[in-house]
Order: structure tokens, then sequence, then C-alpha cells
């Protein structure tokens, strides 16, 4: 890559993450709940006023103990958007549950909330939703329906550590809720995750699951004199390294956190007379909700100006990328669950959408001089 060019995403590091993880082997603990895995989870605890935390070596992980402490079985169902990663569905299908996949919204692409109750059935054991770009979706008329129905509700926020709905976190919304800190998102720590747990009947059983299935942690804290293997689970948790590498990365995560909204509100003010013209859409935040801006996208009206602008981009230097590939259309959905139906705007949405270059230190000048020389072209 010459010294012109401008990749999709590059890490950003605070500068204190070596001294912390140095510190760390000082320490002479490098396996899962040590000194700073302590540190990280009281920090979350404490500042998005949330339940019980527990890092995890991946935001999948979290997932995957969610299916777990959800007490979900082969044959249930869990009602989820088909535009999300996969490992929102896979989590789940690991264990014989079945995914139904509900369209999301055209202007938040968030799951739609109106379209939720219809996909219920006697079999429904839990709703996932998945704040898309860090915008929190609907959760008044999630949680009522939750509540209604009686279905777990999991809050995947992989994109949306310190976004809000009506001023509280989310994350603290969902029975159960799930963070990453890949070194995609915007606080990192390589490979990573959380696990927020709001129910206080879970917190037990947590810990159990974390912990290869067995009481180990009760057995750390002097509640029991020996532990042993009381129920299902796996190796979640992450070592003092990655710990101390987000230690670093926490002590700042509001500096980060308004600095990524800085380039997402220049990004915002640039494209809006390419929004009026029709040429795109641009991103929808609504007033109640609080972003991170972990991502800036735009959405073209046709899947040829994507490709058009994405090469045009590239041409030029500057990565840009699109995002899901719908689960509902993927290969492995469509030979163990062929009967799935058209999803319309989900399947829009993938085809037209393109995100932007979003990181700290990138130039911005130069990746919007060539956007818009691009976008002239249209």
């Amino acid at each position: 890559m010459s010294a012109k060019e401008v990749p999709f995403n590059k890490p950003y590091l605070t500068g204190d993450e070596i001294r912390f993880i140095q510190d760390a082997h000082h320490r002479g603990q490098l396996s899962g709940d040590g000194y700073y895995t302590g540190l990280c989870s009281q920090w979350i605890k404490n500042n998005l006023n949330c339940g019980k935390v527990l890092l995890t070596h991946s935001c999948t992980a979290a997932l995957e103990m969610s299916a777990l402490l959800g007490n979900l079985s082969e044959g249930d169902e869990v009602i989820m958007p088909s535009y999300t990663f996969v490992s929102t569905a896979n989590a789940f299908v690991l264990r014989g549950i079945r995914p139904i996949f509900v369209d999301i919204r055209p202007d938040t692409l968030n799951i739609d909330e109106t379209k939720i109750e219809a996909a219920i059935t006697s079999k429904t054991k839990a709703i996932v939703v998945v704040h898309y770009a860090g915008v929190a979706c609907e959760l008044d008329a999630i949680i009522a329906i939750a509540q209604r129905h009686e279905l777990l509700l999991v809050e995947d926020a992989a994109q949306a550590f310190l976004s809000k709905y009506k001023d509280e976190y989310l994350g603290t919304f969902g029975n159960l809720a799930t963070f990453s800190f890949h070194e995609t998102k915007n606080i990192i720590s390589g490979e990573g995750g959380a696990l927020i747990i709001n129910e206080k009947e879970l917190f037990v059983r947590s810990e159990i699951i974390r912990e290869k299935g067995t009481n180990r942690s009760q057995f750390f804290r002097g509640e029991i004199d020996k532990y042993n293997w009381v129920d299902l689970g796996s190796s979640f948790l992450p070592g003092e390294i990655v710990s101390a590498f987000l230690w670093g990365q926490l002590k700042s995560a509001f500096k980060i956190t308004s600095t990524r909204i800085e380039y997402w509100n220049e990004y915002h003010l640039a494209f809006s007379s390419y929004e009026a013209k029709g040429i795109l859409t641009r991103p929808w935040v609504p007033s109640h909700c609080t972003h991170n801006a972990h991502m800036y996208y735009l959405i073209f009206e046709k899947p040829d100006v994507r490709s058009f602008f994405i090469k045009e981009m590239k041409d030029r230097g500057i990565h840009c990328v699109f995002h899901y590939v719908p689960l509902h259309n993927s290969p492995f959905v469509k030979g163990k669950f062929p009967e799935v139906q058209s999803l319309p705007v989900t399947e829009r949405v993938s085809d037209c959408l393109v995100r932007l270059p979003m990181w700290i230190g990138m130039d911005q000048s130069l990746i919007l001089k060539h956007a818009k020389e691009v976008l002239n072209c249209i």
C-alpha cells in the first residue's frame, strides 16, 4: 500500500497498551480473570450502569454463552435480523436452535420491530436484536413484545459500545447483551468481547458456563472448598494480556468515541448535498438515540452504482467496502432451511450499501476529495 492510500480500517492505539501488558507480565498471572480483567469488568459495569460483566475472548463467545444461559434446546426458535454477522445466528444454530429472520427497517437498518410479533410461534424462545452501526433498535416496542410473550431478549451490541437509547447505554436493556472489542471496533483488544448479564438469577450460572462448566470462580472466592464440573460450559475467558491491552483503551474510551463522532459529522455534512440530489442516502440516527460513530456508510439506488463507487475509490487509493451478505441468502441457510422467505429491505441494503474508512488518524480531507470527484460522475 502506497503512502497515499487509505485502508478501510487501521487499529488505533492510545500509547498505554504496552505499558499495561508489561505490568500484567510483572504481576505474574497471564491466564484469565486476573488484575486487568477485573479492572476492565468494573469499568464497564460502573460506566454503563449494567449488571454483571464477564469479559470473553470474543463477542462470538459471549453470544454462545447467551445461547447456553437461555436454556434453549433443539427445536426452539430465535428471532433475529438476517443483516448481521454470522456469529449472531451461529451461536444458536450450534445448539440445534432455528433462526427466524425478520426484515430490517429502511432507515436505521435495524430489525423492524413491527414485523417481530408476526414471526413468533409456540417454539419461539428469544429475540436477538442487533444495534447496527451503533444506532439503537426501537427498544421500547421490542421489550414490550418480549415481555408480552415471555421471551428472552439478547442485545447483540457488538458495534454499539457507549451508544445510548433514551440516555441509557445499550447493553443494559436485554436480559443478556454482548460487546465486541475486535480490532475493527471502536474500543479494541485485538480479539475480545464481553457478556453483560442483567438478570441476577443468571449471575452464578454465567460464571460456571464461562469456566468450562465448573464452579471454579466460587472456589477462588472461598465460597466452596473445592470445585467440580457442575454444568455445560467451555473456556470463554480472555487472557490477561488481552485484558491489559483493553484497559489501555478503556481509559481513553470517551475520548476515542468523541473523536470518531467528529469524523462522522464531517462525513455527514459533506454528503448532504448528494442526498438532496437523490444520488445516495446517508445514515439516519433517531433523535432519541446517541450513536458511537462506529461506521459511516452510504446507500446507493442501484448495485452497479455501488460497485462503480467502490472501484473508482479503490483506483484512487481509498478502500471502501460493502457489508453483510444476508444470512438468509447464505449457502448454509439455503441448504438447511430452504423455506426461508425473501427479505426485500435486507436484500436491497446488502446490494447497495458501502462503508467508508473510519479510523482515528485517517486523512479525511483526502477521502472526501476523491469521494466527491467520484460522486460528481454519477
